[in-house]
């Protein structure tokens, strides 16, 4: 017989209130505590942290206090990460998250469920699809991406978006539910390039 363990990270349903996973949330719990009441000062330590909360990090990994997950140990990390406060992970499933990735304020990874059958729901019963968010993506601020989405390389999302289905790869995405407004074009490129020339020439 499977354990909850199995069926969560498997995408069946299970339930939480098992000893096993109480552990993991419990380890998560200290951790994040601790996390939490760091200082700016502490920076080498929170990165120490964030490699014992996390399944995988790169070397270059920054979270703004707060942040808060369910166990840590089912998100993987590329390198170069950066999410700012408030960011929240539902880490039912596993998320994995591509490199210099940016996560503004308040962005949710969401990839527990719930039945829509009240009587099976009322019986504690969930489960968890995971989620993917490629490399070089940007998400803006208050976005909530929910179960089972991945999201492709270089692709912004707006702030405010839900994005409830995936979204390719280089394309600007916004609104609830979050749609493609228009690719990333050549002429994005050119753009940027010379604010940034302009930026180093001043």
């Amino acid at each position: 017989m499977k354990s909850e363990k199995e069926r969560m990270l498997a995408g069946e349903l299970y339930k939480a209130a098992d000893p096993e996973l109480r552990a993991m949330s419990a380890r998560r719990k200290q951790i994040l505590r601790i996390y939490n009441q760091t200082t700016e000062e502490q920076g080498a330590y929170r990165v120490t942290l964030l490699k014992q909360l996390f399944g995988k990090t790169g070397q270059e990994i920054y979270i703004e206090p707060e942040f808060h997950c369910d166990y840590g140990v089912n998100t993987f990390i590329g390198e170069n990460f950066y999410a700012n406060y408030d960011c929240l992970f539902l880490d039912i499933a596993p998320i994995h998250i591509g490199d210099n990735v940016m996560l503004a304020p308040r962005v949710c990874l969401y990839t527990a469920g719930h039945p829509i059958d009240a009587a099976i729901r009322n019986e504690q019963l969930e489960y968890g699809y995971p989620i993917t968010i490629g490399n070089n993506v940007w998400i803006g601020g208050s976005t909530v991406v929910n179960p089972g989405v991945t999201i492709g390389d270089n692709t912004v999302i707006g702030s405010g978006s839900v994005v409830t289905k995936d979204i390719p790869a280089n394309v600007i995405a916004v609104g609830n539910p979050c749609h493609v407004l228009r690719p990333i074009t050549q002429a994005d490129h050119d753009y940027w390039q010379a604010q940034r020339d302009r930026y180093y020439q001043e």
